[in-house]
C-alpha cells in the first residue's frame, strides 16, 4: 500500500444541502416519470381475432393449424431451416423449440378484436358479442387454456364510435367482474389515438368502473395504439405521443405501432405498406424515445402477406415474416402483431433464433462483468441491465432454459432479475 492520502475539501456542507434540496422537485418528477421497465413478462406477440369469430377454442386451432403448415411446408429442422436460413448448428434446438412452443403455449397474448377486424354491427349484436367475449375469457383463465395475456381492443375514442366503444368495453369488463374478477393477463387496447384528450378521456372512463366496484385505483391499464401522424408529430411541433404517454397517468402499458393505418395517413402506397418503410421507422423510433424508462413497451405492427397457398408462396411469406421479425428485435422491439395462425413458425423462429444465436457471447459478458474478470469488452452496469434482459426475455419466451443461462452466468433468475430491474424482484447482486 502507498502512502494515505490526505483529503481535503473546499465548500461547506451547506452548499450540498443547499443542491440536494433544490433538485428535490426533479427527483421526484424523474421517479414519478421514469420509473423503469416493470419487470413483467412482455410478450413476444400479439395476435387479434376478430369478436364474432372468437371461441373457446381458437388459441387451440391456431397452434394446430401452424403445426400442419409445418408438417406441410417443412417437415424437418433441415427444411425449415433452409427456407429461413438459421445456421445450421442452430437448426434442430429452433425446429424442436418451435415446435413444442405450439404444443403448449401457440399464442402468447391475444386479443378479441372490436375494431377494424370486427366491424360495424347492430347494438345488439356487439352487446352480445361482448358479453360472449368475457365470458369465453374467463371461462379460459379457470380452466388453464387462456393465453397469458388476453383482452379486448374495443372501438377508439372518435365521435362516431365513441359510445359504441365505451359500452363494449362496459360490458366486456363488467361481464369479467360478474364471473369472478379481472384476470391478471388482462390487456385493454385503445385504437387511433391521435389527440392526448382522447387518452385522458378513457382514463376517466376506467376510474369510473373501477369506482363502480370498488377497484383499487389504477387497476385497469391499457395500450394505446399508434396509428396517425398526429400522435407522433402534434399540430405544435411536439412529440404527441409523449404526452399521450402522460395523459395515461400511469395506466398505459405499452405502445403499439399500426402498421396499415399509419402508412395510409402519411400518403404511403398500399404495395410499399411495411413495417420496414422509412416512415415506420420514423414512428417507430419516435415512439421508443417517448416510452424509454417510463415502463411503457413499444410493439411493432404486422405484415399482411398471409403464408398460404403453395409451398414455394408459403416459403417467400415466411422469410418475409421471419426478416422482419429478426429485424424488429434488432431494433429493440421484442413484440409484434400475427394476423394469421401460419405467421406463428416463423414469428418463434425469429424469436428463438435471436435468442439462442447471442446466448453463448451474452452469457460469458454478463458473467464476465460480475466476476469483474474484463475481457475483451468493457461492460458497465447499463451493459449488464441489457445482457440480463435480453437473456430473461429469452427465458420467458421459451428460447432458453434458466438451467442453461445458470449453468453459462453462474447466475440465478432471481439474480437477472435484479440486473435487469430493481421492480423485478428487489434482491441485490453484488456488482462493480
Amino acid at each position: 500500500m502507498g502512502q494515505q492520502e490526505k483529503v481535503a475539501t473546499s465548500l461547506a456542507g451547506a452548499v450540498s444541502e443547499e443542491i440536494s434540496a433544490s433538485l428535490t422537485a426533479v427527483d421526484a418528477e424523474l421517479a414519478h416519470r421514469y420509473p423503469g421497465d416493470p419487470g413483467t413478462r412482455q410478450p413476444v406477440h400479439t395476435v387479434y381475432v376478430p369478436g364474432d369469430t372468437f371461441t373457446s377454442g381458437t388459441i387451440r386451432s391456431w397452434g394446430d393449424q401452424a403445426l400442419k403448415a409445418l408438417d406441410e411446408h417443412a417437415p424437418d429442422a433441415a427444411s425449415f431451416a433452409a427456407v429461413l436460413g438459421i445456421p445450421d448448428e442452430l437448426a434442430a434446438s429452433v425446429h424442436d423449440r418451435v415446435r413444442a412452443k405450439l404444443e403448449r403455449e401457440p399464442v402468447e397474448d391475444l386479443r378479441i378484436d372490436f375494431e377494424d377486424g370486427y366491424g360495424p354491427r347492430s347494438d345488439a349484436e356487439e352487446d352480445e358479442a361482448a358479453a360472449r367475449a368475457a365470458r369465453l375469457v374467463s371461462e379460459a383463465y379457470g380452466n388453464g387454456t387462456a393465453a397469458p395475456y388476453m383482452g379486448i381492443r374495443m372501438k377508439c375514442m372518435e365521435a362516431a364510435v365513441r359510445d359504441r366503444g365505451i359500452r363494449t368495453t362496459d360490458i366486456f369488463l363488467t361481464g369479467l367482474m360478474r364471473a369472478g374478477g379481472l384476470p391478471d393477463g388482462l390487456v385493454l387496447t385503445l385504437p387511433k389515438v391521435t389527440y392526448p384528450e382522447q387518452v385522458t378521456a378513457f382514463v376517466r372512463l376506467l376510474e369510473a368502473f373501477e369506482q363502480a366496484h370498488g377497484l383499487p385505483s389504477g387497476r385497469l391499464g391499457f395500450e394505446i395504439q399508434i396509428e396517425t401522424s398526429q400522435s407522433i408529430l402534434a399540430a405544435d411541433g411536439t412529440a404527441a405521443v409523449a404526452r399521450m404517454i402522460d395523459a395515461a397517468q400511469g395506466r398505459a402499458t405499452g405502445l403499439h405501432y399500426g402498421t396499415f393505418d399509419y402508412s395510409a395517413c402519411v400518403g404511403v402506397s398500399p404495395a410499399y405498406q411495411a413495417s420496414d418503410h422509412p416512415a415506420a421507422d420514423h414512428a417507430k423510433a419516435v415512439m421508443q424515445v417517448a416510452a424509454a424508462g417510463t415502463g411503457v413497451r413499444v410493439s411493432d405492427g404486422s405484415t399482411n402477406v398471409l403464408p398460404v397457398g403453395p409451398t414455394h408462396q408459403v416459403h417467400e411469406a415466411w422469410r418475409l415474416h421471419y426478416g422482419l421479425t429478426r429485424r424488429a428485435l434488432a431494433r429493440a422491439y421484442y413484440q409484434g402483431w400475427d394476423m394469421h395462425p401460419g405467421h406463428l413458425p416463423t414469428r418463434y423462429a425469429a424469436v428463438y433464433t435471436f435468442y439462442r444465436e447471442g446466448l453463448e457471447q451474452a452469457a460469458a459478458r454478463l458473467a464476465a462483468y460480475v466476476a469483474k474478470a474484463g475481457g475483451d469488452v468493457m461492460d458497465e452496469p447499463a451493459t449488464a441491465k441489457a445482457l440480463s434482459g435480453y437473456l430473461l426475455r429469452g427465458i420467458d419466451c421459451g428460447a432458453l432454459d434458466t438451467g442453461e443461462v445458470a449453468r453459462l452466468t453462474g447466475l440465478t433468475r432471481a439474480d437477472l432479475d435484479a440486473f435487469a430491474s430493481p421492480r423485478r424482484g428487489g434482491l441485490t447482486v453484488t456488482a462493480p
